[in-house]
């Protein structure tokens, strides 16, 4: 809860956030405040109570808010990547995450209303790669530790790598339209870690 904020308030400035972040998923960066206003059933003082710097500052908690649901909607594999059949349900989760999201990219949308230079987009991108690293490096060390995965590479080289399949699948899938390079790039990545590959 940011401080100083009563559960209420919590609650309201969250709404906020989430009816922001469906109106930018289904129209796009460029809304005004009025329509996110129309939408969240706020005045625009309760908009700059709770966002007193504006519109960037707004824009930047809906880009936080969709990089925890980027790794919320992983679940609830990532926390659990214990065994194959649970790589393997991460694999079809995250493919059906993206299928979901079709070639709009609620984070790219977001990060282009902001200046490339802002601190705060960087620290947002930033701490959700290493989080979502973290996780699969954990993951991988479970596994290599159990005799499931092969030992080389390491832990962390290996997350990066699977991060890397997963980033530039995306990317293509946001260009094409298509899923195919991202399930070609998790099933080749991971079948390279498999112990009895």
């Amino acid at each position: 809860m940011p401080q100083g904020l009563t559960s209420k308030g919590a609650a309201t400035r969250q709404r906020i956030i989430e009816g922001t972040s469906d109106l930018m998923r289904r129209n796009g960066g460029g809304v005004s405040l009025d329509e996110i206003r129309g939408v969240t059933g706020t005045s625009k003082s309760q908009l700059f109570h709770y966002f007193p710097d504006g519109r960037e500052q707004l824009v930047l908690a809906v880009a936080r808010h969709e990089a925890d649901q980027v790794l919320a909607d992983q679940q609830p594999y990532l926390d659990e990547l214990t065994s194959w059949p649970a790589w393997y349900g991460w694999r079809d989760t995250l493919l059906d995450h993206y299928r979901r999201q079709g070639r709009q990219c609620p984070m790219r949308v977001l990060l282009e209303q902001l200046s490339p230079e802002d601190e705060g987009a960087r620290q947002v991108q930033t701490e959700l790669l290493e989080t979502w690293h973290g996780k699969l490096a954990a993951g991988v060390r479970h596994m290599q530790q159990q005799g499931l995965m092969r030992p080389a590479p390491d832990a962390d080289r290996a997350a990066a790598g699977l991060l890397a399949a997963v980033q530039g699948g995306a990317v293509h899938m946001i260009v094409t339209g298509r899923l195919d390079a991202l399930e070609a790039a998790l099933d080749l990545t991971l079948g390279q870690l498999r112990a009895d590959a």
